[in-house]
């Protein structure tokens, strides 16, 4: 029995409460400091997971492509995240679809704070924390060249802080909608890579990944606006209440708090939208001088191979012979 609720404890989100509702009671969760526990025990297994796609999809693939070193490290890392992406895209949809919050935009921020959780919402932020605090190890074990490890933790870090700071702050609606369309960008992202790595004239899927890109961008933007400074500014409680889980509502009450915001958000989805203009002007650069060195090179062997016209005979020391070796020039008879 005390083994039992000890595995609990690792296996399954803890500080559930019973909330009264219309139909009865129904079941939801809050955070404490035992989801560190459950965290840990999901490191593990994302751990477990990771060696499986490497060992039995990832390296078989390796073996076949005979890729370079670099290219072997690049493919790895995105075979990964297609896996993760696919699976965290389908969950997420599921969640946010179930609960109503894309049929029902309101409900992202009515009611906040939204202290509790159903199972599923808590269960997939525990698991997202777990995969990105995996994530670290993995550079040591995946051997992870040195001048890639300071991106990758950057956008490691960028996940944690996001992820995390949405669960604290009681912000979990606006952030699983978020994610999802950050994890859809990526996959085709992902996607796009493992597809020119086994075949690099094939780029077909980065220019998909361009336009899903700039959608989900603006997708981003629109829900910012919308949620930031329109609908956390009508919370009826604005009086802040850590106990309830009311941090800052109250500050959106004031509109030079409110536009700061929104101004910091602008901007960062501005520089995001810079650094994709400027890898898409420098792709499709790169695509016009290698498309106009295959012309110059077909040009010129063409040129090669074009049948030059000869004379009838051919040239010895500057004159004209026959093809029997006598010159084509009539002899002059000498006089006897």
């Amino acid at each position: 029995q005390v083994t039992a609720k000890t595995a609990f404890l690792f296996i399954l989100p803890q500080y559930n409460v019973s909330v009264p509702t219309a139909d009865g009671e129904l079941v939801q969760y809050h955070y404490g400091l035992k989801d560190l526990v459950t965290i840990l025990f999901y490191i593990f297994i994302a751990i477990i997971l990771h060696a499986v796609v490497q060992e039995y999809a990832l390296d078989k693939i390796n073996r076949r492509l005979h890729l370079s070193k670099v290219k072997h490290s690049k493919f790895n890392e995105s075979g990964q995240l297609v896996a993760f992406h696919l699976t965290s895209v389908i969950w997420c949809l599921y969640v946010v679809v179930t609960e109503g919050y894309i049929s029902n935009p309101r409900s992202l921020w009515e009611n906040y704070p939204h202290v509790y959780l159903p199972f599923q919402v808590k269960f997939f932020y525990l698991c997202q924390l777990a995969y990105w605090l995996h994530a670290l190890p993995e550079l040591y074990f995946q051997k992870v060249r040195k001048e890639e490890i300071p991106r990758q933790l950057r956008c490691i870090a960028l996940y944690l802080v996001h992820i995390a700071g949405a669960y604290l702050l009681n912000l979990t609606r606006l952030g699983l909608i978020l994610l999802l369309l950050q994890y859809l960008a990526e996959f085709f992202f992902h996607m796009a890579r493992l597809v020119y790595f086994t075949d690099e004239n094939n780029e077909k899927l980065f220019n998909v990944w361009a336009v899903v890109f700039v959608v989900t961008r603006l997708f981003t933007l629109t829900l910012y606006i919308l949620v930031i400074g329109f609908g956390l500014p009508r919370v009826e409680n604005q009086a802040i209440d850590p106990e309830r889980g009311n941090f800052f509502s109250f500050l959106f009450n004031n509109i030079l708090f409110r536009m700061s915001v929104l101004l910091l958000v602008c901007l960062f989805q501005a520089s995001v939208m810079w650094r994709f203009i400027h890898f898409q002007l420098r792709r499709w650069r790169e695509y016009w001088n290698e498309q106009s060195s295959r012309k110059r090179a077909a040009a010129g062997a063409k040129q090669q191979t074009k049948p030059l016209k000869r004379d009838s005979g051919y040239h010895e020391n500057g004159v004209v012979k026959a093809e029997n070796g006598t010159s084509p020039r009539t002899k002059k008879l000498k006089s006897p």
